[in-house]
């Protein structure tokens, strides 16, 4: 796992090794073992390296084809590299590493952009053709690893961190306004857009390829998501054994390493059956898990502690167990650092993702996590009914879309942008969500066919937005995750695989408020609904107890720590008369959504945590906090 970065001159100047040096400076947690660049005439390429696989310098980068024709800064991990590599060998490459980082590079050299639908991995990379003249910016199907890029008439400019584009002199940072109006929206990014002016985060599945002699991008899609239930003719006894073998193939295959590997561990079934199956092949493996000081929490917060589980199943793995426990002062004081890290807060609380890999990267190099599980086997059903009983498709899109407007309440919406007036009256918001669905819409008559499109769009949405999280927030502390449930052969598996083997309930539609902490288990108690057919699966590697638990979901008590301990905190930082936020947000409507929380009258913790993301990124990034040594 590594950090790229690179750029080139539009207007003829040559590349700057001091340039480029800088840019890695920026994102050298990424890759703390060793650093490299490449210039050549009007092109650098940068990179960082995180030594996972053949710790030699051998694999040091920027790393060139022995004809000098193609260069590559990678990051990333292709688990299928060494049957890619006897193939490549049979046709005449000969290696001089034993790095998964030379597969890919003469894979691209001998079969060109096919060769990425060979990949089973994660991965982003620049790939630079010398004789061409065109650069590749390519990122993995499921967008495990971010590549942002910024294009203006001087320059193009590439980094895993788009915070690395700050050391080049035609870069300076603005807000954009597209971005900021999405993410008060959805809390999250529907569109390649980022909070910052003119940088795009490449999407998943894709590949840039900047033709230098004409001055031009293009971008290609490669892969998409699609939920199409192709094996409902199956009977559910295949079903179960084939996902038990692509579950079991997909974490052995991403165990390979040659430095310590460990994995998270929580109370739930994802990471305990990860951990079962890692922890037969690593003896004493290292496992973590985050807990939450609940002495001020009430209601179900009071079960979001999770500790006294993941403890049970270290002790049946055999595992060499580690936690740390946080309190509300916790989320202050890492907020700053946090940020800087995110480079822009996408999703919802995820300061605990911040310690976990803290904690991990104290054990391991690389680390196991479960993300993924939830959106490919129907996780969240209690989102997923919104749509379900929708009559026509645009009626599913308007239902789905109210739910997904989840940090503003539609009433004070429009209010509350009224310093964006001007520009927001000009977006349409509602075709942004609605561009998600693309793809060919094909018959819709049953609530099946609502959820397969419901779980196509948390996969490119929601789950994207947990793969950047995780990937920013591991890579702070030079550590890499990994996730055995986004193995090609797994994935292409779920997708094909029947509504009804993953929910039971489809007729039986429970509204909530996702702001409500308690939502899951009031949803659970009347279903008892959700990933069927992986609780079945996974009752062979965990306890009964945890493969039949109800869905947790990572979080502190936030909605009574923003109440007590931090309210402080939050009236500092939102009361400002100074506060930032007000250039876009109508102060008092701010206000009034604040005192809603305050009073214990509504649960607005998403959007007071969104408001603080907001107002220390722009402290940050825009007025320039960063350079002054104030993170």
């Amino acid at each position: 796992m590594c950090g790229v970065t690179g750029y080139i001159n539009l207007n003829g100047e040559p590349a700057s090794k001091l340039i480029i040096k800088n840019m890695i400076d920026l994102i050298s947690h990424r890759g703390p073992d060793d650093t490299g660049s490449y210039i050549s005439d009007t092109v650098g390429l940068g990179h960082a390296r995180l030594s996972i696989i053949d710790l030699s310098e051998a694999g040091r980068q920027p790393m060139e084809t022995r004809d000098k024709r193609f260069v590559i800064s990678y990051n990333g991990e292709v688990y299928n590299f060494k049957e890619l590599r006897k193939d490549l060998e049979s046709l005449g490459c000969n290696f001089k590493s034993h790095t998964d980082s030379e597969v890919v590079l003469y894979a691209f050299a001998v079969w060109g952009l096919s060769a990425i639908k060979k990949f089973n991995g994660m991965f982003a990379f620049a790939i630079w053709d010398k004789d061409k003249k065109k650069l590749y910016l390519v990122r993995d199907r499921f967008g495990v690893k971010p590549l942002y890029y910024y294009y203006s008439k001087s320059c193009l400019i590439f980094a895993s961190e788009s915070k690395s584009f700050l050391a080049h002199p035609n870069y300076k940072p603005e807000v954009c306004k597209y971005g900021l109006l999405e993410y008060i929206t959805f809390q999250n990014y529907f569109t390649s857009r980022t909070l910052f002016k003119n940088v795009n985060l490449i999407p998943p599945g894709n590949i840039l390829c900047f033709d230098y002699l004409k001055n031009s991008i293009e971008l290609n899609p490669y892969w998409d998501f699609k939920f199409d239930e192709s094996l409902k003719n199956y009977n559910i006894e295949d079903l179960e054994e084939e996902l038990d073998f692509l579950f079991s193939q997909s974490v052995n295959r991403q165990l390979i390493a040659d430095v310590n590997v460990g994995a998270y561990l929580s109370g739930g079934i994802d990471s305990g059956a990860i951990t079962a199956i890692a922890s037969k092949k690593i003896k004493n493996m290292n496992t973590f898990t985050v807990g939450f000081d609940l002495n001020s929490a009430s209601g179900i917060e009071l079960a979001y502690d999770e500790r006294e589980n993941a403890k049970h199943m270290a002790k049946i793995f055999e595992t060499n167990h580690n936690e740390v426990v946080l309190r509300s002062g916790d989320m202050e004081n890492a907020m700053k650092k946090l940020i800087w890290h995110l480079d822009e807060p996408r999703v919802g609380q995820c300061y605990p993702n911040f310690y976990a890999s803290e904690l991990a990267s104290s054990h391991s190099k690389v680390v196991l996590a479960g993300t993924g599980g939830d959106e490919l086997f129907g996780g969240y059903p209690w989102r997923y009914y919104r749509g379900a009983i929708s009559s026509n498709f645009k009626e599913y899109l308007e239902n789905y879309f109210e739910f997904w407007q989840r940090l503003v309440p539609p009433s004070k919406y429009s209010k509350m942008l009224m310093p964006l007036k001007d520009f927001s009256d000009r977006v349409d918001i509602k075709k942004i969500f609605f561009d998600i669905f693309s793809l060919e819409i094909n018959k819709i008559d049953r609530p099946e066919d609502y959820i397969n499109y419901s779980l196509y769009l948390e996969s490119k949405t929601f789950l994207h937005g947990l793969l950047v999280i995780e990937d920013k927030l591991s890579m702070a502390h030079s550590l890499e995750a990994r996730v055995p449930f986004l193995d090609n052969d797994l994935v292409n598996f779920a997708m094909s695989l029947p509504v009804n083997v993953k929910l039971d309930n489809l007729h039986n539609v429970v509204k909530m408020n996702e702001n409500e902490p308690g939502k899951v288990e009031q949803y659970f108690q009347k279903t008892k609904d959700g990933k069927l057919i992986l609780r079945k699966v996974m009752e062979k590697y965990v306890p009964n107890e945890v493969s039949n638990r109800q869905k947790q979901g990572f979080s502190g008590p936030d909605a009574s720590w923003f109440r007590g301990e931090s309210i402080d905190y939050v009236r500092d930082t939102l009361l400002n008369n100074n506060a930032k936020i007000y250039d876009f947000f109508d102060k008092q409507t701010v206000l009034a959504l604040l005192e809603d929380h305050l009073s214990g009258r509504n649960n607005r913790r998403l959007l007071i945590w969104s408001l603080l993301s907001l107002e220390t990124w722009h402290d940050i990034f825009i007025n320039g906090s960063w350079k002054v040594g104030k993170i």
